[in-house]
C-alpha cells in the first residue's frame, strides 16, 4: 500500500532522500554479489572497539570577490572550512574533540592566484586558483579543499589505532580501518531485485556488501538502520556506509558489521537534532564546535572589505 509521509528531517535541512537523476550510478556499476550471502537483514556484532573517531568538517563562504581586470572581472571566492574529530573512548566511557583546525581561502579564476593581507583579527586567508572561468569552479576547489583535510585527519586517525567514520562519502580509499558514513541519499545504487530489503531492515541490521565503481575508486558499500522505523517510510533511519574494497570482502563485512552494532548506539533523537536519527551525536557535537571555529561572519566579511578598500 503506498502512503505518504512527512519526512523527519527539519525542513531547512533538505530531506533524507534527494534523488538527483545526474548522480544516479550507472547500469551495472554495481555488484550485489561479492559477500556471496542471501540479501535478507544481516545483524550488526559489536566486537568490543575500543576507539572510534568521527572526523568531519564544516565550511562557509565569506564573500564574492572580483578581480576586475582589463580583459574582464575575474571572479573568486574568500571561504572558511574547519575540520576535526570526535575521540570515543568506550572504555573509559569519554569523548573529546581533537584536531580541530580553521582554514581560510581566497579563491580566483582563470589561473590568478589572490594576495590578502593580514587582516583585523588576525584573520589569513591562503591565496589559491582554478584554471578556468567557472565560478562553480570556485566552490568545487574549495570543497576539495576542506575534503583532501577531512582525509588526511581520517588516515592519520585510522593509522593511529582508531576505527574511524568519516562524515560524507570517502575522498580517499586506502586499506585502513575507516568508512564513509552518507547520512543523505541522493543516487539510487541497489537493483529492484535488492531494493525492497532496505524496507525489511530492523534497528542494528545491515544489507550484504555491496561493490560500487572500478579500478582505484572500487569500494564496498552497505546499508543499515538505526532505529526502528516507527511509523516513518521504508527509508526512515537509514544510512549508507562504505570502506575501501582494497580491504577485502572479509575485512569490509567486519566493519559493517561493527557499523550496525555501534552507530546505533550513538544516533541522535528528534527533540534535540533536526536530522535525527542520521546526524549522530558525535558528529553534531564536532559540527557545533568547528562552525564556532570559523568565527563571526559578519567581523570576517567587514575585516574583509575593510582590507579591500585599503588596497584600492
Amino acid at each position: 500500500m503506498t502512503r505518504l509521509f512527512v519526512e523527519g528531517w527539519a525542513p531547512e535541512y533538505g530531506a533524507s532522500i534527494e534523488p538527483d537523476e545526474n548522480l544516479r550510478a550507472a547500469e551495472g556499476s554495481v555488484d550485489v554479489e561479492v559477500e556471496q550471502r542471501p540479501w535478507e537483514p544481516i545483524p550488526g556484532v559489536d566486537d568490543g572497539i575500543p576507539k572510534v573517531a568521527f572526523v568531519d568538517g564544516v565550511r562557509r563562504i565569506d564573500a564574492r570577490l572580483v578581480l576586475d581586470e582589463p580583459t574582464g572581472p575575474i571572479p573568486g571566492i574568500c571561504g572558511s572550512y574547519a575540520v576535526g574529530a570526535v575521540l570515543w573512548d568506550r572504555v573509559e566511557c569519554r569523548s573529546e574533540v581533537i584536531e580541530a583546525t580553521t582554514t581560510r581561502l581566497a579563491v580566483l579564476a582563470g589561473g590568478h592566484v589572490p594576495e590578502l593581507p593580514v587582516l583585523d583579527y588576525g584573520l589569513t586567508f591562503d591565496g589559491i586558483s582554478v584554471a578556468d572561468d567557472d565560478p562553480a569552479s570556485l566552490v568545487r576547489a574549495f570543497h576539495d579543499a576542506m575534503r583532501r583535510a577531512e582525509a588526511h585527519l581520517a588516515e592519520e586517525l585510522a593509522q593511529g589505532g582508531y576505527f574511524v567514520v568519516a562524515d560524507g562519502p570517502l575522498y580517499e580509499y586506502t586499506e585502513t580501518d575507516k568508512m564513509g558514513y552518507v547520512k543523505s541519499h541522493r543516487r539510487a545504487y541497489l537493483p529492484p531485485e535488492q531494493a525492497p530489503l532496505l524496507g525489511e531492515l530492523g534497528a542494528s541490521q545491515r544489507t550484504p556488501l555491496f561493490a560500487i565503481g572500478e579500478g582505484r575508486y572500487r569500494r564496498f558499500s552497505w546499508y543499515l538502520r538505526l532505529v526502528d522505523r516507527a511509523g516513518g517510510h521504508s527509508w526512515s533511519g537509514i544510512a549508507r556506509c562504505e570502506a575501501s574494497a582494497g580491504l577485502g570482502t572479509e575485512v569490509a563485512a567486519r566493519l559493517a558489521d561493527r557499523s550496525a552494532a555501534v552507530l546505533p548506539l550513538v544516533a541522535s533523537e528528534g527533540h534535540i537534532d533536526p536530522r535525527a536519527p542520521q546526524n549522530l551525536v558525535p558528529i553534531a557535537a564536532l559540527e557545533k564546535d568547528l562552525r564556532h571555529g570559523l568565527g563571526d561572519a559578519g567581523l570576517v566579511l567587514r575585516a574583509l572589505r575593510k582590507a579591500m578598500g585599503a588596497a584600492a
